[in-house]
């Protein structure tokens, strides 16, 4: 295995290229955004962690007039369109600013941060404070934003004072790159701040983006595209680049092909059918595209013997809790659906890509859309698909075995702090009366509250059995050995002496169910799951227990 230097984390373009990482030759970019006629604003969204950030880095040290590029982009494919590099390369005044991290629990916490990081950027343009043909005003404005003490609206307009301050000093309009525009908003909207912040952002798009003569064009980034009237108001030639877009398809995140070549130079073609069920499978515009970060992720790990096969680097994010609000949410109709998906099928749904932060939640449709937007779903191909769909309509899927886990993992959860909340006294007083009847009657009302994954596995069905009883005073094994073998779920109710034994099975049919109990019944007895429990306590009840989809019936031994 060769010793690569993988960027994980990092989003610096300049940084990779001197430090000597290992770097996917995505400046096409460049070409695509500057060929042509330019858009005034081009609006791109994709899903976190798909190189927004590091694409936007590129951009910046290509154009910026106040750097010497030509050694960083030495190699790589745009420094053969020599004519363009004449045209472009180190041209302009850049203003590059991300809105990362932009968070608080308060309006005035998040504020405090976005005037701390203005400061922090302002920094790096303190040069023109030289300038004489700058006003004192503008100069003063501009000091008070570098001391945090800008006014509110002094903050609002400050990219357009900056703008115009760099025209003045370069005799150039500046091009303005805005990275990760929506956190803010989204993060707002999650803690109850969302008007205060909206009215931020969009006074702060507005003066920036609107009949600014000092404006070349810009560039905006973010992962949803908040409706025009929301937060581009009045912006003119207006483009947006979305994950349904042809354009820029292959610019962010790996095509096949540069994961192929990878994992030949990491001397890991062996991985390569593991990588692509694991982080493949997101299909934007025309092209299939891996998730970059996974990728890079992995080949780090298995590099320096962290990991020796593909796991879920999405899994411990705050972004999850989408998923999470998601399934609160649910209704019959969206647990359907969301159980067709985690089986490994697709749903039909309307994509609408013009949202707003406040009605995320509002429709159903609003709710798939999102989830598809933020990467936790796909399009299906076309040619994949058996008939032609509606008009404005997509069939959706889970795009890989990663974001399965994530939903697997967050529908578990899920049923784990539900049950807490469910009245299951009716269930645990049939379990330790011996009532098969009623415990089939409050299993089945149970079963139907859950959302179902692995396609009805019996291991769905064992996550499911423990998943009643965990929380509720019981101790609860699963699958340990008693006897003369592994019983599937044994509740002990040690301080009244008693304890429960179930053995599951799954079977194939309603029909097939009284044959699946019996069977079960007799695996207990045949491997003596009883006989561990005879010295300690008082009552030992054995269930043999038998589903089909959402249906049980239960017998007791």
């Amino acid at each position: 295995m060769k010793d690569l230097m993988f960027p994980v984390g990092i989003s610096n373009f300049e940084k990779i290229r001197e430090g000597g990482y290992y770097y996917i030759d995505k400046t096409n970019l460049i070409s695509e955004l500057l060929s042509g006629g330019i858009a005034e604003v081009t609006l791109i969204t994709r899903p976190r962690r798909f190189g927004k950030s590091l694409g936007m880095s590129t951009l910046a040290n290509f154009l910026d007039i106040r750097k010497d590029s030509k050694q960083m982009f030495e190699g790589l494919a745009i420094s053969k369109n020599t004519e363009l590099c004449e045209k472009w390369m180190n041209q302009c005044p850049v203003v590059f600013f991300s809105f990362k991290d932009t968070d608080g629990l308060t309006f005035e916490s998040a504020y405090g941060m976005l005037c701390m990081k203005l400061a922090f950027a302002f920094q790096d343009y303190q040069f023109l404070l030289d300038d004489g043909a700058i006003s004192d005003d503008d100069k003063g404005i501009f000091k008070r934003i570098l001391g945090r003490t800008a006014s509110m609206d002094e903050t609002k307009s400050c990219f357009l004072l900056l703008t115009r301050m760099l025209e003045i000093h370069f005799k150039k309009s500046a091009v303005v790159i805005l990275d990760e525009y929506d956190v803010p908003i989204a993060k707002a909207s999650s803690n109850g701040y969302y008007s205060q912040m909206l009215d931020v952002m969009r006074a702060m798009m507005s003066t920036t983006l609107k009949d600014n003569t000092s404006l070349d064009f810009a560039v905006v980034t973010g992962c949803l595209k908040i409706a025009k009237e929301s937060i581009f108001t009045g912006t003119n030639n207006f483009v947006s680049d979305t994950i349904l877009s042809p354009r820029l398809s292959e610019s962010f995140g790996f095509t096949q092909a540069d994961v192929d070549q990878m994992l030949k130079d990491a001397d890991l073609e062996s991985q390569s059918a593991e990588i692509k069920a694991w982080y493949d499978g997101y299909h934007f515009g025309d092209a299939d595209i891996y998730c970059p970060w996974d990728v890079i992720s992995c080949l780090r790990d298995f590099q320096y013997g962290v990991a020796q096969k593909p796991k879920s680097y999405w899994k411990n994010t705050s972004d999850n809790a989408i998923i999470r609000s998601f399934i609160d949410y649910a209704g019959d109709n969206i647990t359907t659906k969301l159980e067709t998906l985690m089986a490994g099928g697709s749903i039909v749904q309307h994509i609408e890509e013009n949202l707003t932060y406040d009605y995320l939640h509002s429709f159903e449709e609003n709710l798939w859309s999102v989830l598809y937007l933020t990467g936790y779903l796909t399009k299906v191909r076309d040619t994949d698909l058996p008939d032609s769909l509606p008009d404005g309509c997509s069939a959706l899927m889970i795009p890989n075995a990663e974001i399965r886990e994530i939903f697997e993992t967050t529908v578990s959860k899920w049923f784990d702090d539900s049950a807490k909340a469910w009245n299951r006294s009716p269930l645990f007083d049939a379990v330790w009366s011996g009532n098969s009847e009623a415990l089939t009657k409050e299993m089945t009302k149970l079963l139907r509250m859950t959302i179902s994954y692995h396609d009805y596995r019996e291991d769905f069905y064992h996550a499911f059995l423990a998943g009643i009883f965990t929380g509720a005073g019981y101790v609860v094994e699963s699958n340990k050995e008693h006897g003369e073998g592994r019983s599937d779920v044994i509740v002990k109710d040690i301080r009244n002496g008693r304890v429960a034994i179930f053995e599951a099975k799954y079977a194939k049919t309603l029909d097939a169910l009284p044959d699946a109990c019996d069977t079960a019944i007799q695996q207990i007895n045949d491997r003596m799951y009883a006989a561990d429990f005879r010295d300690d306590y008082d009552d030992i009840l054995c269930y043999g227990i038998a589903f089909f989809k959402k249906r049980c019936m239960v017998r007791k031994k």
